[in-house]
């Protein structure tokens, strides 16, 4: 098709099986990682100039709970990555097993959920700034890629996206047909 000739797709070398991404998306997350990671760790740990409601926020609470959203990130990370990028699949499909059935895009949603996690350890409202921001640009990034999706699959991935939502997990959806 044409339009997969596009500057802007990234396409992965030696794998015919993947579609593409935005050519700014690999970059854009690291650079989101770096400045994320960096506010963070300065104003949590050494100038804690947004910190102050740290202690307020029940840490009994909000630290387990922190660390129980880095462990949801971490399986949707590892078990997303394994199933996009390690398993082969002889043409380009829809992938919709596994965490791809819970949620379209696990991948961007456990890089949301790994900020959330170190923000709920130690509040900083600067890096939760950094984290709307991120928050952003990999909404802008996965749209762009479902617009390449449906491009290539059609009704198919248009049918996938009535079935799975997009961030949120849904524990099922009701079709009319149920009872």
């Amino acid at each position: 098709m044409e339009e997969f000739k596009d500057r802007r797709i990234r396409k992965h070398a030696g794998r015919e099986d993947l579609i593409g991404e935005n050519h700014l998306a690999d970059i854009g997350q690291i650079l989101f990682y770096i400045i994320f990671m960096a506010v963070w760790i300065t104003d949590a740990f050494f100038f804690k100039y947004s910190t102050f409601s740290s202690e307020k926020f029940f840490p009994v609470v909000r630290i387990p709970l922190g660390i129980i959203i880095l462990l949801i990130s971490a399986y949707l990370a590892v078990t997303g990555l394994l199933i996009v990028f390690i398993e082969k699949r002889e043409v380009p499909c829809v992938i919709r097993k596994n965490v791809f059935s819970v949620v379209r895009h696990p991948i961007y949603l456990s890089e949301i959920l790994l900020y959330l996690g170190l923000l709920m350890l130690r509040m900083s409202l600067v890096a939760a700034v950094v984290w709307i921001f991120a928050i952003a640009f990999l909404h802008y990034i996965s749209r762009y890629e479902e617009k390449l999706l449906l491009s290539y699959f059609g009704d198919e991935y248009k049918e996938y996206m009535n079935e799975v939502p997009m961030w949120i997990p849904l524990i099922r959806k009701k079709n009319k047909t149920d009872n």
